[in-house]
């Protein structure tokens, strides 16, 4: 069977006997969805994901965490191992990275996503233990070696350099995290409301590491956005403003080794 009539025979074994089909999202690395009607719960997206720790990850965000996120994310209806997938309610609107938004609305628009990365990072206790900044550097190391001859001497150098200096800030404290929080999974409703989605990658990590791809790449050439986004969220500190600094040189790397070859053309034409 397709991957179409797999999702939409999930919706129906799970869900509604009656779902039909209502547009296909062939997702990323491996992870795809479908969004479906049904007669209970109107629209909702099927998902099976790429692996069964994305799985586990995205279920146990769900249970535990997002319920605090309200009407502002997803409500989970379904779940199945076999194979890994949920059901989710659709939420309305755009990602906020297809969405041409006056200046106002946009900087509105990521000062609600300050509101709801604040309230994600405060839904479980913080952490101590493990130690996230070593196990942030042992990562960077399977990295390295990922990397292989596409990174020069030099930028392995100072890769480690960063990995170094981020131990040293320990201990840090860990609480839940989304570690994909970009305009891509912020959702913006024809009501102006931002809603977040897509917890696969959530688990508990550095608070200040779901705001490295923010920094790096959104904030550079719209400094009001980042104005906007901490006016709710809270001003960073001098140690979270370090793992900010160390951790986008890690990004950089993840970056490259994840990259597709279609993706390096892309960026060699802008380049």
């Amino acid at each position: 069977m397709t991957d179409r009539i797999v999702h939409l025979a999930l919706c129906q074994r799970l869900l509604d006997t009656d779902a039909k089909p209502v547009s296909w999202h062939p997702g990323h690395a491996g992870t795809r969805a479908l969004r479906a009607s049904t007669t209970a719960h109107g629209e909702v997206i099927v998902k099976i994901h790429r692996s069964l720790e994305r799985h586990t990850q995205e279920v146990h965000a769900y249970r535990t965490w997002i319920r605090g996120l309200g009407k502002r994310a997803p409500r989970l209806l379904a779940i199945t191992d076999d194979p890994p997938a949920i059901i989710i309610t659709a939420v309305p609107g755009l990602p906020l990275s297809q969405r041409q938004l006056d200046p106002k609305a946009e900087q509105d628009a990521y000062r609600q996503a300050g509101q709801l990365l604040k309230t994600l990072h405060t839904a479980g206790p913080p952490r101590l233990e493990p130690d996230w900044t070593a196990w942030l550097a042992e990562r960077a190391e399977h990295w390295i070696h990922l990397a292989g001859e596409r990174i020069t001497h030099s930028c392995r150098a100072e890769v480690r350099a960063h990995m170094r200096a981020l131990r040293d800030l320990a201990p840090l404290s860990a609480v839940p995290c989304h570690l994909d929080f970009m305009p891509r999974n912020m959702i913006y409703g024809d009501d102006g409301i931002v809603r977040l989605i897509d917890f696969e990658h959530s688990r508990y990590d550095l608070p200040a590491r779901d705001l490295v791809r923010l920094t790096t790449r959104i904030w550079p050439q719209r400094p009001c956005l980042s104005r906007s986004f901490f006016q709710d969220y809270g001003q960073l500190d001098k140690a979270n403003r370090e793992v900010v600094e160390h951790c986008a040189h890690l990004d950089a790397l993840t970056t490259l080794c994840s990259a597709t070859p279609d993706d390096v053309k892309r960026a060699s034409k802008i380049q």
